[in-house]
């Protein structure tokens, strides 16, 4: 029968002081190895089969098979040892992906966590590597800024015991949200979310709701919100607050609505929302060639659509269409920018918007449009950046502004800045060489902390090559160097990125994005690990 055993007496209390060297077992010419490393994943709520650690047993030699008949874990590094509700241990046969964890019977019984726990189990073990997972789920006590580390410490096996070598010893896992997941409501996909923090405190996260499949217009999609008031720790149901319906005659599917973005008016609470509306265009994309035309014609020009809020995001004003009053007629495309904008001192909104001038692929621009009235009016500002499209805007210390683009050209950010709301741009020293990306939409924040010091965050997937490693980095200059040392990853999964981040309150800045383990992920960053290197 597979039960736990209690911690070895000697080794109580005491796993996480063992020095790591590579143990092993021999017999007849054959030696047996083992390796523990920590994803760094999400740890979402719900999820019965966390990734907590990974243990590569190797065999090498011929022999009889070795077997593994228990497995020694340490939680010393876990902040909340209650945050944990169960582990087990499962099998990937040679397979390290997380993927491959089955959903079935443990090799041993799920028990509950301690600061060491040994489990008994019987797992024969193959020439090669042999993949196991110490699996669990969260308590529902569990806080989102907990922090877990769950690392096998030795193995008892027919050889030997073998002391386990730590390959990740500094790795603590997250804990988050999944805020939407694939076939949620009955949605196939929720893609390109934004977050936004009221002044009453309430996080507002907006995104696609693509309702057949995971593409992008021209298809049946609408805007969706998320609302939570506890800091993200709960949320209430998704609420449609763009929805163009059966519009002319056509049914959704030809009248699409996606990538919102999101401004706060912070001296009268109201919210704004926009977003891109195309109609009629099947298989059109408004990004490529006649996907959207010249001048302001529905059915051809892709048209910048607007609600508003004003009870704190629980009730959404019917559409309005902005595009005549913001689209010069010669450009063939305006749309927002699928980020957040801000509130300046003077009460100026400014909200990030991107376009193409012509027909052709890098005939993109990025830019930011700006109100005096409260969202009355706006005035689009001249293009900062030309050959992308994507961006976040952010205020600077010395109050310009700085927008961050996703660049068309190369797989660097773009990055401009201006002292007069637009009118006139300067390229940033950065621009183009120092901030990586795999052509993606990213996230820049400033923040301001208890002490008085301001952060500028920058958020994306930090590669060239895939949306892996959902980083988190932090400057405390302005956006002039960005220390890798400062660099917090989220997810080195794949996703699809498209991160937003917003301050919860002083003590916590929010973030979602596109995750590996879900559709939409919402975690929260203690300030405290902004300021000091992870």
């Amino acid at each position: 029968m597979i039960r736990p055993l209690p911690p070895h007496p000697l080794l109580h209390g005491l796993l996480a002081l063992v020095s790591i060297v590579v143990g092993g077992g021999a017999v007849a010419g054959q030696t047996v190895t083992a390796t523990v490393t920590r994803p760094v994943v999400p740890l979402l709520f719900g999820d019965e089969r966390l990734p907590l650690c990974r243990v590569v047993v190797h065999v090498e030699g011929e022999g009889p098979s070795p077997r593994i008949e228990g497995m020694s874990l340490s939680l010393l590094g876990t902040d909340r040892i209650a945050a944990l509700a169960a582990l087990a241990v499962v099998t990937t046969g040679r397979d390290e992906a997380i993927a491959a964890i089955p959903a079935g019977a443990s090799l041993a019984a799920d028990v509950p966590p301690a600061g060491t726990v040994t489990l008994v189990l019987e797992a024969p073990l193959a020439a090669g590597d042999n993949v196991f997972w110490c699996v669990g789920s969260l308590a529902p006590q569990a806080d989102l800024v907990d922090r877990i580390a769950v690392t096998c410490t030795a193995l008892e096996t027919s050889v030997g015991r073998i002391v386990v070598a730590d390959a990740s010893p500094d790795v603590r896992q997250r804990v988050g949200i999944a805020l939407r997941k694939q076939g949620d409501d009955g949605v196939h996909t929720t893609r390109i979310p934004v977050l936004a923090t009221t002044p009453a405190g309430t996080l507002l996260a907006a995104y696609d709701l693509r309702h057949r499949e995971a593409r992008d217009l021209q298809e049946d999609i609408d805007i969706g919100l998320s609302r939570s008031t506890d800091g993200g720790r709960t949320w209430e149901p998704v609420r449609t607050i763009i929805d163009m319906g059966d519009f002319g005659g056509l049914s959704s599917e030809l009248n699409g609505c996606s990538d919102p973005g999101i401004v706060v008016d912070e001296r009268t609470g109201t919210v704004h929302v926009f977003a891109v509306w195309m109609h009629g265009k099947q298989g059109k994309h408004q990004w490529t060639d006649d996907g959207s035309e010249p001048g302001f014609e529905i059915g051809k020009a892709a048209q910048f659509m607007a609600v508003r809020s004003d009870d704190d995001g629980r009730t959404w004003s019917a559409p309005v269409n902005l595009t005549r009053a913001l689209k010069e007629p010669s450009w063939w495309l305006l749309a927002p920018a699928p980020q957040q904008g801000f509130t300046r001192a003077d009460g100026t909104l400014v909200m990030p918007v991107q376009g193409r001038s012509g027909g052709g692929r890098l005939e993109t621009f990025a830019t930011i449009m700006t109100s005096i009235d409260h969202g009355l009016t706006w005035n689009v500002a001249a293009p900062a950046y030309t050959g992308g499209n994507e961006c976040q805007a952010a205020e600077l210390s010395d109050g310009s502004i700085m927008l961050n683009v996703r660049s068309d050209r190369q797989r660097f950010r773009g990055v401009a800045t201006t002292a007069d709301l637009g009118a006139t741009w300067s390229p940033h020293p950065t621009s183009d060489v120092t901030l990586i990306e795999p052509n993606c939409n990213g996230s820049l924040r400033g923040i301001t902390l208890r002490d008085g010091r301001r952060l500028l965050l920058f958020a994306n997937p930090s590669s060239q090559e895939r949306r892996s490693h959902q980083s988190i980095r932090v400057s405390d200059d302005d956006g002039r160097t960005w220390p890798e040392a400062r660099r917090i990853l989220l997810d080195e999964g794949l996703g699809r990125g498209y991160p937003s981040l917003s301050p919860i309150d002083p003590d916590r800045v929010g973030i979602v994005y596109e995750g590996s383990r879900a559709d939409v992920v919402f975690q929260s960053i203690p300030t405290a690990d902004l300021i000091a290197s992870p």
